[in-house]
C-alpha cells in the first residue's frame, strides 16, 4: 500500500456552506462536522479511496474544537486558510492531498501546491451513511 493521503477540510467553509443556523454555535457547528468526517478516515472520500489523514483546520469560535479518533481538529493561530496552505504545502511531495472548501482562492492557493479540491457536497452526510434519505 501506498502513502496514506492527507485530506484537509475547510471547517468554516463546510459548515458554512449550509444556513442551518451555524452562526448562533460555530464551535457547535464545528464538532457537528468534525464528528460526521470520522466515517472518511477510513472509508475516504468519493473518488478519494481510503484510509486517510484527515485534519479539519477551525479558526475563531471553533479553535476549542477537539481532535478525536479518526479526524485531527488543527486550531489555525490566524487565519485558516493560511494554515491550510501551510498543511498542504508541508507534506511531503509525494503525498496526495485534497483539500475540501468551495473557497475560489484557497483552492487556487493550494493546488498551486499540487493538491487537489473538491467542494463541501463531498463531506455533507457522514461517510457509509444514508445520504440519499436526506437528499
Amino acid at each position: 500500500m501506498g502513502t496514506t493521503s492527507l485530506v484537509i477540510v475547510d471547517a468554516a467553509n463546510v459548515v458554512g456552506s449550509v444556513p442551518d443556523g451555524w452562526w448562533r454555535d460555530r464551535h457547535g457547528a464545528a464538532e457537528r462536522l468534525r464528528d460526521r468526517l470520522v466515517g472518511y478516515a477510513e472509508a475516504g472520500l468519493p473518488d478519494w479511496p481510503g484510509p486517510v489523514e484527515l485534519v479539519l483546520v477551525v479558526e475563531g469560535a471553533a479553535r476549542g474544537v477537539a481532535s478525536v479518533a479518526g479526524v485531527r481538529v488543527d486550531p489555525a493561530p490566524g487565519s485558516g486558510d493560511d494554515r491550510i496552505v501551510e498543511l498542504a504545502a508541508g507534506r511531503a511531495p509525494d503525498r496526495p492531498c485534497l483539500v475540501v472548501t468551495a473557497d475560489r482562492e484557497l483552492r487556487r492557493r493550494v493546488e498551486a501546491h499540487g493538491a487537489r479540491c473538491v467542494g463541501p457536497r463531498a463531506v455533507r452526510h457522514p461517510a457509509g451513511g444514508a445520504a440519499d434519505a436526506d437528499g
